[in-house]
């Protein structure tokens, strides 16, 4: 069979080929949450490959949509006729007062008789009813309203005609009466969380005879329509990639890490604040564009300008690497962007882009955008498992509570990770010294000493294992022999 593309980037995906011809849907959600925008997007989809389409509307004037249309910057095909059951003119009639002043107060018989009518002056084969609010008032008995819907259905199916239809969930919502008779269920949803922009999301109660993609998708309502992000399944994304080593351009972390990081592997970087994450981070970068490689850098906490100020005082030149075309750096506000979204964005980076190197910076800022901590150890699971098919090498930061001492992280993704690097403050000499220690590596041998760290102009230093200490990894360090290893206190200034 035959399907009609929705017009909706994403939605075709979610329902595995869009909406089959001939068959009669179901679209429900409350108000505003964007049931005649993506109705909208349906018919104007439909008039661009040909077709005769139709809107009978019954709560909307024509008017109306046309304002919402031009607010996307839409113009109205010739080919979309709007029909309005109530015309505005009609109140003006005498003869017609009593029984075209409200819809409600039409009979349900009339109704159905100028729905028919307008169908036969357009004959299109793309038709949308909005919405079935104003028939369920009209029919006002469940029995009454499913057989007013079967006569549609099966008039409509006569004429190989694919429906659409509309419910605001306002009369009824607990009526499943369409959901029995429709070919399939779409339900939009809006959260309001206690701060930042709504949440929408969508979800295919059913679809017969189609293995459409369950759960739920995000979606949102920008300028040009509806834009939906299908539900990541990283089982469907295979990649074939050489499974290698592959060095980076500093010796000493290339021997602690055991020669260096994994084609299609995670590493985190997990650390207190100011241990020097992010910069680890831009290093790894670095020496991916250094390899010719395309990265990408999604930033949460901090403001780019600044970013690339600090990169720049330890020679790395962001804005070089984004004006050749081998970084893309994009800074994320955790308030306004979904989940669904934020992996859409990442996808786009590898297959259309080519990029094989990751930084999300980081996921303190990622886990603002989650309502619960469950979801995100699931989606972020799902989104690393198709960066490692894709054969990314992926590098994730996380802010760890504290300072020193009992540090706690915001959320435990450490098992995720193939690696895990962690950063460390210290005391010794009376400074404040940074150390560091890879405490996971699934792919390989690894170093398991401690040792210091510097972050200069000229890049990472490490110094050599510090045996003298015990407790660095606690953050409460003790000093039980000499204070070998230390790096030298000049070179540090």
């Amino acid at each position: 069979m035959d399907n009609c593309a929705t017009g909706v980037a994403g939605l075709d995906e979610i329902l595995a080929g869009g909406l089959a011809h001939g068959r009669l849907f179901l679209l429900e959600g409350s108000p505003g949450t964007g049931k005649t925008t993506i109705a909208t997007q349906f018919l104007m989809e439909g008039a661009r490959a040909g077709e005769r389409v139709l809107y009978i509307t019954l709560s909307e004037t024509e008017e109306e949509l046309r304002a919402g249309a031009i607010s996307h910057g839409w113009d109205f095909p010739e080919a979309l006729e709007v029909f309005e059951l109530v015309p505005p003119e009609s109140l003006l009639d005498e003869d017609q007062q009593q029984s075209l002043l409200y819809s409600s107060d039409l009979e349900l018989g009339e109704t159905t008789k100028r729905i028919f009518e307008a169908f036969e002056a357009v004959k299109p084969t793309r038709i949308v009813l909005d919405s079935l609010s104003e028939i369920r008032l009209l029919a006002q008995s469940s029995l009454r309203y499913r057989r007013q819907i079967l006569s549609l259905k099966h008039y409509f199916s006569r004429h190989d005609a694919t429906v659409l239809m509309l419910d605001d969930l306002t009369a009824d919502a607990l009526d499943k009466t369409v959901h029995s008779v429709a070919h399939a269920v779409i339900r939009l949803e809006e959260l309001s969380p206690t701060y930042g922009s709504e949440r929408r999301r969508m979800r295919v109660l059913k679809y017969r005879g189609r293995r459409y993609r369950g759960g739920y998708h995000d979606f949102v309502i920008d300028t040009g329509g509806v834009r939906a992000f299908p539900r990541l399944v990283s089982a469907e994304h295979r990649a074939t990639f050489a499974r290698e080593s592959v060095p980076i351009d500093n010796d000493a972390l290339n021997g602690l890490l055991g020669g260096g990081f994994e084609r299609g592997a995670s590493t985190l970087v997990l650390g207190p604040a100011g241990t020097g994450k992010s910069l680890f981070a831009l290093s790894f970068v670095r020496s991916a564009i250094r390899r010719g490689e395309r990265a990408a850098m999604f930033v949460f906490d901090e403001e780019l300008g600044l970013l690339f100020g600090r990169a720049k005082g330890l020679g790395i030149d962001l804005q070089a690497m984004v004006d050749s075309g081998h970084l893309i750096i994009e800074q994320i506000d955790a308030a306004e962007l979904t989940p669904g979204e934020f992996s859409e964005r990442v996808r786009i980076c590898v297959e259309k882009h080519d990029v094989q190197t990751v930084v999300i910076d980081s996921l303190n800022g990622y886990q603002a955008a989650m309502p619960e901590e469950q979801a995100l150890i699931l989606h972020m699971h799902e989104l690393l498992q198709y960066l490692n098919r894709q054969g990314v090498m992926t590098f994730l930061t996380v802010a760890q509570h504290g300072l020193v001492g009992d540090m706690k992280s915001p959320v435990d993704v450490t098992y995720l990770a193939d690696t895990v690097i962690l950063l460390r403050y210290f005391e010794a000499r009376g400074r404040v010294r940074r150390a560091i220690s890879v405490v996971k590596k699934r792919t390989g041998h690894h170093e398991d000493t401690i040792r210091e760290f510097m972050i200069s102009p000229d890049g990472i230093t490490l110094g050599e294992p510090l045996v003298a200490f015990q407790g660095v990894l606690r953050g409460v360090p003790m000093l039980v022999g000499g204070d070998e290893g230390l790096l030298d206190v000049a070179q540090q200034r």
